[in-house]
């Protein structure tokens, strides 16, 4: 029998008649580990409509008793270790969510094809080899993630017009053998990424996705070569309009009954494809001259921050890189609210929530250096959080606290936004870890938050970045070149797209011409990432960033000049 004197977040969630209750990390995983599962008292609690177990590797099932929760909305079950899940998971009717990424799933349950209401489904980093069969009876979805699984396809009945709503299909590092030609049914897709599996056609029929915006197919080795060196360098249009004038070659040549009307045609036919082809590479050699990352070796400029790291990290969070990019431009338009949003979105997906890495980004002018990467205790770590005030870290996450228990009280949820997502991060830490500048003050308190006093604007030139994790070093590595790649498609559609300059009335100011002779000032869209050393207090390198192994992006349209 539970003892529920180790469970009592349940215990206050029934007395208090929660609506959400969350599970998450290492503390919650030993309870788990000790109990043998998840307490059974957690399936009683059925005014539950949001519930989250993540982290906990000892969660190898999930009991029967979940199908009692009937008014669950959301269920967020990733990063454990799951091996199966229970088929009366298709008795939660109100179900709108269902996350089940980086477990050790070899199958779905055909029960969650009965799951009516589903909206967003995530079955990530799994191995997966095939789905159910009947999930175009969950007719209200609109984000299927399946990527990093084993699957060769796609079930015969999944492209359905009952699948009116979605419209982001997520199945890169798969095994996909073919996309039938019926995709064009799925009339809302918006979003289809098949990268890095093992396709050799892309079905003409795709062109017929009128609201489509974006496609990735890189990393699939097609037998249309030409579509394949489009694919790895073109735009979702181009190579859309590709796949509909060779759809209506195809269509053209099937359907003539004359001989010579087919001679007629032929001739046209072969003028308008010399055209479509010409058009392309002309396009491809801009896009590839538009995407172009040049590093700055970091003897190449003695001026350069350093970074010590502090043995104490070690047992905090060890992992630390950083660079320094320059040619961003956030001046026009929305830029600066795109790479902020870029950024968000990397935190959401690639980092995990934040709980696997953190990006930070801070204005180089506004940076004092050397920096040390270090810890402090709670009480004695201050920080000038964005848009607050300065406070040390206990009261920074005390009000923050206030906040999302004010917070859960007006929306009668548990889950909360912004900064308050990531509280949980720090429970149980003796230490804290900063970022901390030659002045002493600390302008980076992953992973809650980096300092007003480095804050990035509209007219910040040169930005440095800094990505943290507990995970590994190539964690670090992979956001850290995931973010720049991003930063490149950023800096690409700014250029393409003029807006208006910001608020500020600012031009793009004169160039410097001694850096611009000396070849460390970019030009148009073209970013140069300056390499940071970071060095432990003996002065022993730890990490360069950007090294040779780096920014080896499978981005074809991406050039890194070294």
């Amino acid at each position: 029998m539970d003892d529920l004197k180790n469970w009592p977040e349940i215990e206050k969630a029934a007395k208090e008649k929660r609506r959400e209750l969350v599970f998450q990390g290492p503390a919650f995983d030993e309870r788990i580990s000790a109990n043998g599962g998840l307490a059974s008292a957690i399936y009683s609690l059925t005014l539950l409509n949001y519930l989250e177990v993540s982290q906990c590797p000892s969660l190898t099932e999930i009991h029967e008793g979940i199908q009692r929760l009937t008014t669950l909305q959301s269920l967020i079950l990733c990063r454990n270790g799951l091996s199966s899940v229970p088929n009366v998971v298709g008795m939660l009717k109100a179900l709108k969510v269902l996350d089940l990424a980086a477990n050790n799933l070899s199958a779905l349950p055909e029960g969650v094809t009965q799951l009516k209401e589903l909206t967003t489904l995530n079955v990530s980093c799994n191995r997966l080899e095939v789905l159910p069969e009947g999930l175009s009876q969950c007719t209200k979805l609109s984000v299927i993630n399946v990527s990093k699984n084993r699957l060769t396809g796609f079930p015969a009945d999944f492209y359905s017009e009952k699948l009116d709503r979605l419209s982001t299909l997520i199945g890169y590092d798969n095994v996909i053998e073919q996309l039938s030609g019926d995709v064009h049914k799925l009339a809302a897709l918006k979003v289809l990424d098949l990268s890095n599996n093992k396709l050799k056609e892309i079905p003409t029929d795709l062109s017929d996705c009128a609201k489509l915006k974006e496609i990735n197919f890189r990393g699939n080795k097609l037998n249309d070569k030409r579509l394949e060196k489009m694919v790895n360098g073109c735009q979702t249009k181009s190579i859309l309009d590709y796949l509909r004038v060779k759809g209506k070659g195809r269509r053209g040549e099937e359907g003539g009954d004359a001989e010579g009307g087919r001679k007629a045609d032929k001739g046209k036919k072969q003028q308008r494809k010399k055209k479509v082809a010409d058009d392309q590479e002309e396009e491809e050699q801009e896009e590839l001259n538009k995407m172009v990352v040049r590093v700055l070796h970091v003897s190449d400029s003695p001026t350069a921050i350093s970074v010590t790291v502090a043995a104490e990290v070690k047992d905090v969070r060890p992992y630390l890189v950083c660079c320094v990019v320059r040619g961003m431009n956030l001046k026009p338009g929305n830029a600066l609210k795109r790479f902020l949003m870029a950024q968000t979105k990397l935190h959401d997906d690639l980092c995990g929530k934040r709980t696997i890495a953190t990006i930070a980004s801070h204005d180089v002018q506004l940076i004092k250096a050397p920096l040390t990467y270090d810890v402090r205790p709670p009480t004695q770590l201050k920080v000038v959080s964005l848009g607050r005030k300065e406070m040390t870290a206990v009261e920074l996450i005390k009000q923050l606290q206030l906040e999302a228990d004010e917070m859960r009280k007006q929306k009668k949820r548990q889950n909360v936004t912004g900064l308050h997502k990531y509280l949980q991060l720090l429970q149980g830490k003796a230490m804290y870890p900063c970022i901390v500048d030659a002045e002493g003050q600390v302008i980076s308190f992953p992973p809650i938050t980096n300092s007003e006093k480095t804050k990035i604007k509209k007219t910040t030139t040169e930005l440095f970045l800094e990505v943290t994790s507990a995970a590994s070093l190539q964690t670090c590595k992979d956001v850290m070149d995931a973010l720049i790649v991003k930063m490149a498609e950023l800096n690409k559609f700014t250029s393409e797209h003029r807006e208006e300059a910001g608020s500020d009335g600012e031009g793009e100011g004169p160039r410097d011409p001694a850096l611009a002779a000396a070849g460390s000032e970019p030009s148009g869209s073209e970013l140069i990432v300056q390499q940071i050393r970071t060095v432990d207090r003996d002065g022993n390198l730890k990490v360069v960033y950007p090294s040779k192994t780096d920014l080896c992006s499978d981005v074809g349209n991406l050039t890194v000049v070294w």
